[in-house]
């Protein structure tokens, strides 16, 4: 499927054969099936086949993993690893060989981390698979981290109820402040980012992002990304120094832009920088890791952020988490047992939802669409916080975060939980999803 100038080039361009066979692949078993026949196939085929295969099934990462008898392939999908098959040591150094030629990484070296990228088209469009290595005890841990454009969604397909897209869709066409999006890692924070640029994308306003790394390239938006050592330009000089959040946000103030996409707020520096960014005439679209949303602001402070900055610049926290949606193809809606009902009415009343007595919520079944798991596709749970004149009065009392969410909740957030119960009752997800994701 390769000739073998292309191969080491960093690029795997799938043919048309491979992508008749690559369209076949509807489920993990017919992955593993595809895999297994081209075990002896050349190397480039086999991984054709198997980061192929995982992009055609919605997969985002791919793990190779040796252990004492073989290797073990798992893929990720919807947010759930699945293993796919284990192959012997002769396949896996095939496959590691090749892998390090197309991500640039060293073949001699097997006792450290490695970090590497390379790309395959398929189809037209062009996938950046991110390898990353670690040495184990049984040989060096793969993972391939798939990039697909094609996965990027628009805000109105993130999840968000009809009351909180208005919300956001206010908030983002302001010109200035803050919008913070906050939970853990794999909860689809940049995502959400990035949807919000393309709405608000226009040719009347610059936006400039600084990321660790780019994820994704966006049309008519200037991106840079965080490097150890980069050329630039201080007081009229050139200068190689780090290109840090820090610094780079010190240097995308100078190109005039209108919004500022931070990939992530790490240190004081960088925190004050954003806040005063905020401050004076930029929308700012940051990233921090906290559970919810009242926790965002005891991360600022935390991180050094001035007291008296943090509520007056920000205009909106969004906390959030991603839930595997019901497969549509086998889904059952069943009465909720009367633990179930327990439940609803626990996270519901205090929001003044009647449960109807006839209600039905969706169970997970499991079909071959969905390769047995009763799930396909993903959406977002949120919460938001707004700032107004009493949580900024209250931020400056140092009050606990706590409080601060009961403010919160007062003043009418409905708390990430609560949005997945009400997703429940919509027939969107299950209780054992919510429940997975944010516990019992």
């Amino acid at each position: 499927m390769e000739t073998e100038s292309r191969k080491i080039t960093g690029e795997i361009e799938i043919s048309e054969t491979g992508l008749k066979e690559i369209r076949s692949i509807k489920s993990v078993f017919s992955h593993q099936e595809k895999i297994k026949k081209h075990l002896d196939a050349p190397v480039t085929e086999l991984i054709e086949i198997i980061l192929g295969g995982t992009v055609q099934l919605g997969g985002s990462d791919v793990h190779i993993e040796p252990e004492e008898d073989d290797v073990k392939i798992r893929i990720r999908i919807d947010g759930v690893l699945q293993e796919v098959l284990a192959i012997d040591a002769q396949a896996y150094k095939r496959i590691l060989s090749r892998i390090k030629l197309l991500s640039k990484l060293k073949l001699n070296i097997s006792d450290r981390p490695q970090d590497g990228r390379f790309s395959i088209v398929f189809d037209k469009t062009k996938i950046e698979i991110r390898a990353s290595s670690l040495p184990a005890e049984r040989g060096e841990a793969f993972v391939l981290r798939i990039l697909d454009p094609r996965s990027l969604i628009g805000l109105e397909t993130l999840g968000l109820r009809k009351d909180l897209l208005e919300i956001v869709e206010k908030e983002i066409k302001k010109p200035y402040g803050m919008i913070v999006v906050t939970g853990p890692t794999g909860s689809g924070k940049t995502t959400t980012l990035y949807a919000f640029c393309k709405k608000i994308k226009s040719p009347k306003i610059k936006i400039i992002t600084i990321e660790d790394p780019i994820e994704y390239h966006l049309d008519g938006i200037s991106q840079t990304q965080v490097s150890a050592k980069k050329q630039l330009q201080i007081e009229g000089r050139t200068e190689t120094r780090a290109y840090d959040f820090a610094s780079g946000l010190k240097s995308i103030m100078r190109q005039d832009p209108d919004v500022i996409l931070v990939g992530e707020i790490r240190d004081e520096e960088t925190v004050n920088t954003a806040l005063q960014a905020a401050l004076t005439g930029h929308l700012v679209l940051t990233t921090l890791h906290t559970n919810d949303a009242a926790g965002a602001v005891a991360r600022l402070i935390s991180l050094g952020g001035k007291l008296a900055n943090i509520g007056p610049a920000i205009n909106m926290i969004i906390a959030q988490r991603l839930a595997r949606k019901v497969c549509s193809e086998c889904c059952k809606m069943v009465k909720p047992s009367p633990e179930e009902l327990v439940k609803i009415k626990k996270q519901l009343n205090p929001l003044g939802i009647k449960i109807a007595d006839d209600l039905k919520i969706p169970k997970a079944n499991g079909c071959s669409a969905c390769n047995n798991t009763g799930y396909k596709g993903r959406i977002g749970m949120f919460e938001i916080l707004l700032m107004g004149e009493d949580t900024e009065r209250f931020i400056l009392k140092e009050s606990s975060i706590a409080a601060l969410k009961e403010l919160a909740i007062k003043n009418g957030m409905t708390v990430i939980k609560q949005d997945g119960f009400l997703k429940v009752i919509g027939g969107v997800t299950t209780i054992e999803e919510i429940e997975r994701v944010m516990g019992e």
